[in-house]
Formats: C-alpha cells, sequence, structure tokens
C-alpha cells in the first residue's frame, strides 16, 4: 500500500460516490474520515473498504448534516483526533419527495445537502489551514441550472416542490464554492464543486411511488457506475495539476461553466449571511 500523510473526511461514505471515494483515499493509504447519517451502514462500509485496501487508519463519526448539533460535534469529534485536515469532500446529499423538517427546525433537505456542509466546512477551517495545502470539494448537479435562490422561502414553507428544493440546494452548494474559494485566496485551502453525473446509487431512497418508480427507471437506463462518478472528486482531491486551481465547477475532469443565476456576486453574499444567521439560530446541543 502506498504511503500517504494525509487526512481526510468524505461526508456520506458508506455509499456510492462517498463510499468510492474514500475506498480509493483509503487506497492510497490516507488517513480516511467516514461522516455518515447511519451507524449500522457506516460501520459495515468502514469494515469493507479496511478489508480490501488494509488501511487500518480509516475512522467512523456518525452524524446527520440535517442536524446542526451533530454537525458540531462531529467537527468536535474530528478536532480532537486530528490537528489537519488535507481534503474535504463534501458529497451527502439526497432527495426527499415531502417536505420534512428536522428537529431543530430547518427543511431538512436543503439542510442536509447545503447547509450542513457549510457549517461543517467553516467549523473545521482551522484544520484545513493547518495542512499547508488543503482541498475542499463540493459535490453539486447538473440540476443547479433549473434553480434560483428564493431567500424569502429558502425552507420550503409556503411552497414545496421537491425537485426545486433539490435544484435550490444545490445552486447554493455551487454559490458557497464561489464565496468561500474567494475568501480563502491565500491560504493555501483550494475549492471546487463538481458534477458526478446520473450516478446509479441511493439518489432515489427520500421518494416513493410514482416518483420514485420514474426516478428508479431513468438511473436504470441512463446511469453511471459510482466508479464514474467518483473519478471527477478523486482527481480534485488528488492530482496535481488542480493544486492551485479554485472556485471552479468540473464536469469529467474539465472545468466549466455553471448557471447564470450561480454567477450573482450579491446573491452568493446575501446567501453567506442568511446561513450563518440560519446555523446561529440553532443552539449549541445541552448538556
Amino acid at each position: 500500500m502506498a504511503t500517504d500523510q494525509r487526512v481526510c473526511i468524505v461526508t456520506g461514505a458508506n455509499s456510492g460516490t462517498g463510499y468510492v471515494t474514500a475506498l480509493e483515499l483509503a487506497r492510497s493509504g490516507a488517513t480516511v474520515v467516514m461522516l455518515c447519517r447511519n451507524e449500522y451502514k457506516g460501520t459495515a462500509a468502514r469494515e469493507k473498504i479496511v478489508a480490501e485496501t488494509g488501511n487500518q487508519q480509516v475512522e467512523l463519526i456518525v452524524a446527520d448534516l440535517a442536524e446542526m448539533a451533530e454537525v458540531r460535534r462531529a467537527a468536535r469529534e474530528f478536532a480532537e483526533r486530528h490537528a489537519k485536515l488535507d481534503v474535504l469532500v463534501n458529497n451527502a446529499g439526497g432527495v426527499t419527495q415531502t417536505r420534512r423538517e428536522s428537529s431543530e427546525g430547518l427543511e431538512a433537505m436543503f439542510a442536509g445537502n447545503y447547509l450542513g456542509h457549510f457549517l461543517l466546512t467553516d467549523l473545521l477551517l482551522e484544520q484545513l489551514k493547518n495542512a499547508g495545502h488543503a482541498r475542499v470539494v463540493n459535490v453539486s448537479s447538473m440540476a443547479h441550472k433549473g434553480a434560483k435562490l428564493d431567500f424569502d422561502d429558502l425552507q420550503g414553507r409556503s411552497s414545496w416542490n421537491a425537485m426545486r428544493g433539490y435544484a435550490q440546494s444545490k445552486l447554493a452548494q455551487i454559490l458557497f464554492t464561489y464565496e468561500l474559494a474567494e475568501r480563502l485566496r491565500g491560504t493555501g485551502i483550494t475549492v471546487n464543486a463538481m458534477h458526478p453525473g446520473a450516478v446509479a446509487s441511493g439518489f432515489k431512497n427520500g421518494t416513493s411511488g410514482l416518483v420514485k418508480a420514474l426516478v428508479g427507471g431513468f438511473y436504470a437506463v441512463f446511469g453511471i457506475s459510482p466508479e464514474k462518478g467518483a473519478d471527477t472528486i478523486l482527481h480534485l482531491a488528488n492530482a496535481p495539476e488542480v493544486a492551485e486551481v479554485t472556485g471552479r465547477y468540473f464536469i469529467k475532469r474539465r472545468p466549466v461553466a455553471t448557471s447564470k443565476a450561480s454567477y450573482d456576486t450579491e446573491a452568493r453574499e446575501r446567501l453567506w449571511a442568511v446561513s450563518e444567521e440560519l446555523v446561529a439560530s440553532v443552539d449549541e446541543p445541552r448538556r
């Protein structure tokens, strides 16, 4: 096994592109921290990765990214174990057919796809800076191209549509990517987003009935393997040629343009401020 001194976090690492990303980073010899919502699935995935790679430095932190208290706990748990973080892959996400709120009153899909990653990244900035040259990879989607942020109803309380909500969360990820990249210029941390493709994984798990059948049928016909979906993630995490590239969006290892809405600097700054307000509005866990 190759020697890799990096410390990496992969969210949503128990299946799909997240699992393949964690597996390949572990295969290189890196210390890999799998951040997963389900302890049973996360433990099983960790055991498989250790068995296949022989790398014992694979860890599991259980946290639901839709719950900000759990994100804070996960960040503290990581910081207690590790002084640095070389690679942060914000991969976890999905679509839910019906509107659901977290225990903290946040719309769960927006929180899990975007807001939890916003908070996690912010809480780990010290460890990222300690790495000297760190990389943040945000797994977004081409679905962002049909979205525009509705700042009057980010939580979908007035009007709910699952795919519109999903697209909005993915646009938020890209706006976050561009804003964070600007804020971190000169720190040695790069921040990029990517689209993995139509990965045939557990994307439809949050749906039911006809919607689940239609989504499942689409991925059965057009879906690509998690290995292909993870290729650009691993490229951004590993490749020397993108070591200094920041604030870009990639498809099939190539930087491409995003939607017109994603380049709105005023919206970018407003989203950052709103995101800070939302995570600050949720109390720290009581002990």
